[in-house]
């Protein structure tokens, strides 16, 4: 049950397995944690490259209690850090505002409902005529009948519930 690690770490169910193969590899013990002095090597035979500084920093952040002990959730949250780098907010911006060019043909800051019907068709598919409608008219939320930019950051921004 990884539900509380993937509301913690932001991480799918498949990489906690995946973390969970790795955890019990190092727990060579099999005592149900790792050793905070191990933490160094273990990163680096994942893949990752932490700096001693990075490490320090990460340890005082996971261990939360000081025990030099890493249990499991906590070596999920650590390794989230590694593998959750969300990008910074321009560079998300500047990606969206790029896609949103591709769809705004004529550069006239907005996307009609056509083309939006058209690229939600693709990307959801397969809908039907009704359940189109519904999105649609839950992104023009002013009625407009076109999506600005601010609109389009939204939708793409927005998780899926």
């Amino acid at each position: 049950d990884f539900d509380e690690i993937t509301e913690n770490t932001g991480l799918a169910p498949d990489e906690i397995k995946c973390l969970k193969v790795c955890f019990d590899l190092f727990d060579t013990k099999k005592v149900e944690f790792l050793s905070a002095d191990d933490l160094g090597e273990i990163m680096r035979a994942m893949g990752f490259r932490p700096t001693e500084d990075e490490l320090k920093e990460l340890l005082l952040e996971i261990d939360e209690d000081g025990s030099g002990e890493i249990e499991f959730g906590e070596f999920c949250q650590l390794c989230a850090t590694f593998l959750v780098e969300d990008p910074d907010m321009e560079t998300m911006k500047r990606e969206l505002k790029d896609a949103f060019r591709i769809y705004d043909k004529e550069g006239l800051g907005y996307i009609t409902t056509e083309t939006l019907r058209g690229l939600i068709g693709e990307l959801l598919a397969p809908l039907t005529e009704e359940e189109l409608e519904g999105i649609l008219e839950e992104l023009d939320e002013d009625g407009s009948g076109s999506m600005d930019f601010d609109e389009f950051c939204e939708m793409m921004m927005t998780k899926p519930e």
